[in-house]
């Protein structure tokens, strides 16, 4: 199942109007309260990828199984050239990256201001992303002192470093069939991380470029535990 296709089962958990949208530090965010109706004990970021946008990430939360965790969606600052609606950390047209530092630096300092406006420090704020977003997650999340990382069929922009004291739990999955990022990207970001010193969950699954249903079981035990 991928993306696009989980959004439709998404709609009732939306409907009531439950969700906030807003615009902070020049990111459009969707942002979803506790499901338990308690007062939030974590905070989940969740990245999309190339030509998505926070909506269609949004209805992950329906799955993931975080009951007193608040979940936040940022979309990426750049429109993308091709797709209508559909955002770009940075453009993928060719080998520059052109962007990236833009919005490496606009993602570094809004998840600095997250604390400020959700009262969640950063030990307790788990950032994920998918493909683009998942290459997000694991350039800027190093740099700061975050619960842990999750990037679902990511890859590394470069040679990863370790900007903080804290090194935080990574989970990496990745399809073996997968034709946009190819398997050896995850590898190589597994690999790169476990000789910097972090704890690396691994995982290859029979499957393309998209998130199904156990992708979400495995990142939802990784974070619980």
């Amino acid at each position: 199942m991928s993306v696009g296709e989980l959004i439709i089962f998404a709609y009732t958990f939306f409907v009531n109007g439950i969700f906030r949208r807003s615009k902070t530090l020049s990111l459009e965010t969707i942002s979803l309260p506790p499901r338990s109706g308690k007062p939030a004990t974590g905070l989940f970021v969740a990245l999309h990828g190339w030509g998505a946008n926070a909506d269609d990430v949004c209805s992950l939360a329906t799955f993931v199984q975080l009951e007193d965790y608040q979940f936040i969606f940022p979309n990426a600052p750049f429109a993308h050239p091709q797709v209508p609606q559909g955002r770009q950390w940075y453009d993928l047209s060719n080998r520059d990256y052109e962007g990236l530092t833009e919005s490496r630096q606009l993602l570094r300092d809004w998840l600095l201001n997250l604390e400020k406006e959700t009262g969640i420090p950063l030990s307790k704020t788990v950032l994920a992303g998918f493909s683009q977003g998942g290459a997000m997650t694991l350039d800027v999340g190093l740099s700061l002192p975050l619960a842990s990382l999750c990037s679902l069929s990511g890859y590394l922009h470069s040679q990863p470093q370790i900007q903080t004291a804290t090194k935080p739990p990574v989970l990496l999955v990745h399809g073996t069939q997968d034709a946009v990022v190819p398997l050896q990207a995850a590898q190589k970001a597994r690999d790169e991380l476990n000789k910097l010193g972090l704890e690396v969950e691994y995982h290859e699954l029979e499957m393309g470029h998209e998130i199904q249903p156990v992708v979400l079981d495995l990142l939802c035990d990784f974070i619980q535990r």
